[in-house]
């Protein structure tokens, strides 16, 4: 009975004290309305918000106090800062999914739209769990003229500067890692947008325009195996800059094209250039009178460049080395003592002129590599010899798909394989002779008809050192063992 009444008891007094609590609360609630009703009656708008924006901002601040801020400015000592550029392309490029606003715009002669931060909100962006924050800031001021017949006049002008904020603890890796990040990924970028320039040298200067030519290894009527071999020496050349430092070589290569007009120079030219994105530099030795001169112009030269000496062997002058003449060499080799020199050119391709500049390609062009002076050919000043032949079975393979859309196996192709054993022909004829048809097979049987014309001696009246067909004839006593 004892037990039943205490059980009975404690299970009031829980009532009770749930009860006190429910009373409590509901009390608590209407002093809070009624407080906040006093408020908003006795305080103004105006004191209200101030006290509110005064709370926010020490709260802020005692959250960010260990908060990290960069001020990357446009320019530094009055030169372009290359950081702000890389944040300018590499935030809207690489976290554009944060974005909530963007400008974005087309501009001529830029072949992509272009997207930029336009400064009204905050960027977020990850790099190794590490969270950063980005933000354009900009600022305008007024630029008052200093010329005495305008003292009034004034120009308004805007500063623009990139704030990156983060935790203080990551400031190492930030600073060693992350912005080498952005940098990287902005000259990869630019690699990649790149517009390839040409510049020819006229009037002692370089003049500039677009390389639209559309080559590349994909379309080069070369063999594979030499088409590969190309492509792997310039590959390894890119990534072996800590290799020449450690050697202590110029980062450059040099390479020779030869062979007969119309087997595709200029083509593996632009081929490299539009593979490696380097800008070319035709430079055309008649127009250089003087060693200083060489060095002059060879120097204005950009980094990331190739070099192009055509016709090497038609030149006069790199056939001599020296100032020092004798009567008949002037006589006959017709050498103008202020033109530059042989020893010249070697000087910028592996001597003490070769440390203007670097990650360079100088390609040499000849259709005679035997007319060239030695000294040019030996490795360190044109290490890699490139023979262009006349069109063979494979490379035309790649002529037959790139001009017919034919891919794989077609039953002409033996057939004009054995007459390319036969006849010597560069693959501009073949080019010529296949765009003359849009029908494949039509082009086709047209190509056998011409290669067969030309194997029973219907040549033009071209000579045999300019003409881009000939045939090849066994001679008679090889006969008598076939």
């Amino acid at each position: 009975m004892r037990t039943s009444m205490g059980t009975l008891s404690s299970s009031f007094t829980s009532v009770r004290s749930a009860s006190s609590w429910f009373e409590v609360c509901a009390a608590f609630s209407t002093f809070t309305m009624l407080l906040r009703t006093a408020i908003n009656d006795l305080i103004p708008h105006q004191i209200r918000s101030l006290i509110a924006s005064k709370l926010k901002a020490f709260f802020s601040d005692r959250q960010r106090n260990n908060q990290v801020s960069l001020h990357i400015n446009q320019s530094w000592d009055g030169q372009t800062n290359k950081l702000f550029q890389a944040a300018q392309e590499y935030l809207p490029a690489t976290i554009s999914h944060s974005f909530k606003s963007l400008k974005v715009g087309k501009i001529p002669k830029q072949k992509n739209v272009l997207i930029a931060v336009d400064g009204t909100q905050e960027v977020v962006d990850q790099f190794q769990d590490i969270k950063l924050t980005w933000k354009l800031v900009k600022e305008t001021y007024t630029k008052h003229s200093d010329r005495d017949h305008y003292p009034k006049s004034s120009l308004s002008l805007e500063k623009h500067s990139f704030k990156l904020s983060f935790d203080e603890k990551h400031r190492d890796v930030v600073m060693s890692k992350y912005i080498s990040h952005v940098l990287s990924t902005y000259e990869a970028m630019q690699a990649a947008q790149k517009t390839i320039k040409i510049h020819s040298i006229g009037g002692h200067c370089w003049r500039t325009s677009d390389l639209t030519h559309p080559a590349s290894f994909d379309t080069l009527a070369l063999d594979p195996e030499q088409k590969q071999a190309i492509i792997g020496d310039l590959d390894r050349f890119l990534w072996r800059k800590e290799l020449y430092k450690k050697v202590g070589k110029p980062w450059k290569r040099g390479y020779l094209l030869y062979g007969p007009p119309g087997t595709g120079k200029s083509s593996l030219i632009a081929a490299m250039a539009n593979h490696l994105k380097f800008d070319v530099y035709d430079l055309e030795l008649s127009s250089v009178y003087s060693n200083s001169e060489l060095l002059r112009v060879l120097s204005e030269t950009s980094n990331r460049s190739i070099i192009v000496i055509e016709d090497i062997d038609c030149n006069k002058e790199v056939h001599v080395r020296s100032d020092s003449y004798s009567d008949y060499d002037r006589n006959h080799v017709k050498v103008k003592t202020r033109r530059f020199t042989l020893s010249g050119l070697l000087n910028y391709m592996d001597g003490l002129w070769s440390s203007g500049g670097e990650e360079r390609i100088i390609i040499f062009t000849t259709n005679h590599r035997e007319r060239i002076d030695p000294a040019l050919l030996r490795p360190g000043r044109m290490d890699m010899h490139i023979h262009l032949p006349f069109l063979k079975g494979k490379a035309f393979r790649i002529l037959a798909s790139t001009y017919l859309g034919i891919e794989g196996h077609h039953p002409r192709f033996e057939q004009i394989d054995d007459l390319l054993e036969k006849i010597e022909v560069t693959p501009a004829v073949v080019a010529e002779q296949l765009m003359r048809n849009e029908d494949p097979e039509d082009a086709l049987a047209e190509l056998v008809k011409f290669l067969k014309q030309m194997d029973n001696g219907s040549v033009g009246s071209q000579s045999p050192e300019t003409s881009p067909i000939r045939v090849v004839r066994k001679p008679k006593w090889l006969k008598r063992f076939v």
